[in-house]
C-alpha cells in the first residue's frame, strides 16, 4: 500500500514538474540575424519592406525591437518557419504584441498561422491558413480582434465582437485553444472573451432545424391587440391640417392686375387631430406568437476535433497598412497558458510603464512646444497690428500736414501779385 501511495504522488509531482513546450519563440534580440529566420514573399514585387525598431517611444531600446511596418499604403507579406507539430490533446497558446505608434488608421495588426506545407516565397491573402488571429483597424467602425478558424478548407470568423486596443502604445494579444473545444481571448493578459468553438463560429451545421412539413394553423390569431369595433369616431374630429392665417394682411402694395388675387398664407391647423384609428383593446382570441417547430437536422454530425490542426509550422504577418508604423514583437507558441502568461509579463509587462511614461513626456513636450509657438505667431500678429496701427498714424499725420501746406499755398493766391 505504501509503495502504491509513492507511486502515486510520484507520477503526481511528475506532471507537476513537466516542462511546457515552446513551438516557436521570436524577441528580435540578435539585431539583423532575423533576416535569416524570416523569409519574405516574392508573390508580389512591391510588398513593404519590414524593419527592426524600438520605435519613437519605448520601455527599452533594445529588448522592444520589433519588426515595423516602413511604408504606406503596402502589402506586407513575410513570415517564419518552425519544427512541425500537432496541438490533437495539449493546449495551443499563440501570443505577440503589437504597437501601432502611428495611430493606425486603417490596417491589420494581425498573424496566421500556417501549415508546414506553405512554400513561404510565394504566400498570399489568398494562401490557406489555419488561424489568424489579432487587432484590426478601419476607420471608426472596424476596431476588432480577428479570430478566424480554417475548417474543412474553409475560412470561418467568430460571431462575437471582440473590441481591440486603438491607442499607440504596445498591448499583448493572446488566444488559447484547448482540447475541450474551448476558446480564450486575452489583451494584455486579460480575459476579454471566451466560449466554446461550436458556439461561436458556424463551423458545424446547426443542431436543430426548422421543422419544413410545419405550417402555422390558418385559424391561428397571433394580433395582441385588435380595434374596438364599437369606438366610433367623434363628429368633430374632422378638421383641415392647414388654415388661412386670420391675422395676416393684404399688403398695401399689392395690386391684383398684377400679383393675382390676394389669398392669406396657410398655416397649421391648432384644432386638426390627425387620421382617426379606433382605440386598441385585447384580442380575446390571441393565441400568443406561433413558434416554429424544430426538428434534429439531418446534416449535422458532432465533431470532438475541431480544435485539432495536424501540421502546424509557419507563422506569418499577411496585412495591408493604409498608415505604416506598427511594430510586431514578442511572438510565442507554446502549448502551455501559464508559460505564455509569464513570458508576457517578462517582456511586455516590464516595459509597459516605462514605455507609457516616454511618450507621457513626448507628448508633453510637443504640447509645450506647440503651445510656445503659438504664443510666437500671437505675438507676430499683435506686433504686426500695432506697425499697421503706426503706419496709419503717419499717413494721417502727412495727409494734416499736406492739407496744411495746401490751404497756405491757397492763401497765397488769393492775394494779388505786385505788377512791374
Amino acid at each position: 500500500m505504501r509503495n502504491f501511495v509513492l507511486l502515486i504522488f510520484s507520477v503526481v509531482l511528475l506532471t507537476c514538474f513537466v516542462e511546457a513546450t515552446v513551438y516557436f519563440k521570436e524577441q528580435f534580440l540578435d539585431g539583423d540575424a532575423w533576416k535569416s529566420r524570416w523569409v519574405n514573399s516574392e508573390h508580389k514585387s512591391d510588398y513593404g519592406q519590414l524593419k527592426l525598431t524600438s520605435g519613437n517611444f519605448y520601455g527599452d531600446a533594445e529588448t522592444d525591437k520589433g519588426l515595423q511596418t516602413s511604408q504606406d499604403a503596402r502589402f506586407y507579406a513575410t513570415s517564419a518557419r518552425f519544427e512541425p507539430f500537432s496541438n490533437e490533446g495539449k493546449s495551443l497558446v499563440i501570443q505577440f504584441t503589437v504597437k501601432h505608434e502611428q495611430k493606425i488608421d486603417c490596417g491589420g495588426g494581425y498573424i496566421k498561422l500556417f501549415p508546414a506545407d506553405l512554400d513561404q516565397t510565394n504566400m498570399h491573402g489568398d494562401s490557406q491558413y489555419y488561424i489568424m488571429f489579432g487587432p484590426d483597424i478601419c476607420g471608426y467602425s472596424t476596431k476588432k480582434v480577428h479570430v478566424i478558424f480554417n475548417y474543412k478548407g474553409k475560412n470561418h470568423l467568430i460571431k462575437k465582437d471582440i473590441k481591440c486596443k486603438d491607442d499607440e502604445l504596445t498591448h499583448l494579444y493572446t488566444l488559447i485553444l484547448n482540447p475541450d473545444q474551448t476558446y480564450e481571448v486575452k489583451i494584455d493578459n486579460e480575459k476579454v472573451e471566451s466560449g466554446s468553438l461550436e458556439e461561436d463560429w458556424d463551423l458545424l451545421p446547426p443542431k436543430k432545424i426548422k421543422d419544413p412539413e410545419a405550417k402555422k394553423p390558418e385559424d391561428w390569431d397571433d394580433r395582441a391587440k385588435i380595434a374596438d369595433e364599437t369606438d366610433t369616431k367623434p363628429e368633430d374630429w374632422d378638421k383641415p391640417e392647414n388654415i388661412p392665417d386670420p391675422d395676416a394682411k393684404k399688403p398695401e402694395d399689392w395690386d391684383e392686375d398684377m400679383d393675382g388675387e390676394w389669398e392669406p398664407p396657410m398655416i397649421p391647423n391648432p384644432e386638426y387631430k390627425g387620421e382617426w384609428k379606433p382605440k386598441q383593446i385585447d384580442n380575446p382570441n390571441y393565441k400568443g406568437v406561433w413558434v416554429h417547430p424544430e426538428i434534429d437536422n439531418p446534416e449535422y454530425s458532432a465533431d470532438t476535433q475541431i480544435y485539432k490542426y495536424d501540421n502546424i509550422g509557419v507563422l506569418g504577418l499577411d496585412l495591408w497598412q493604409v498608415k505604416s508604423g506598427t511594430i510586431f514583437d514578442n511572438f510565442l507558441i507554446t502549448d502551455d497558458v501559464k508559460t505564455a502568461e509569464e513570458f508576457g509579463n517578462e517582456t511586455w509587462g516590464v516595459t509597459k510603464g516605462p514605455e507609457k511614461k516616454m511618450k507621457e513626456e513626448q507628448d508633453e513636450k510637443k504640447r509645450k512646444e506647440e503651445e510656445e509657438k503659438n504664443k510666437e505667431q500671437d505675438t507676430a500678429v499683435e506686433e504686426d497690428d500695432d506697425d499697421d496701427d503706426d503706419d496709419e498714424e503717419e499717413e494721417e499725420g502727412e495727409e494734416e500736414t499736406t492739407e496744411e501746406a495746401d490751404s497756405e499755398g491757397e492763401d497765397d493766391e488769393s492775394h494779388p501779385k505786385d505788377e512791374l
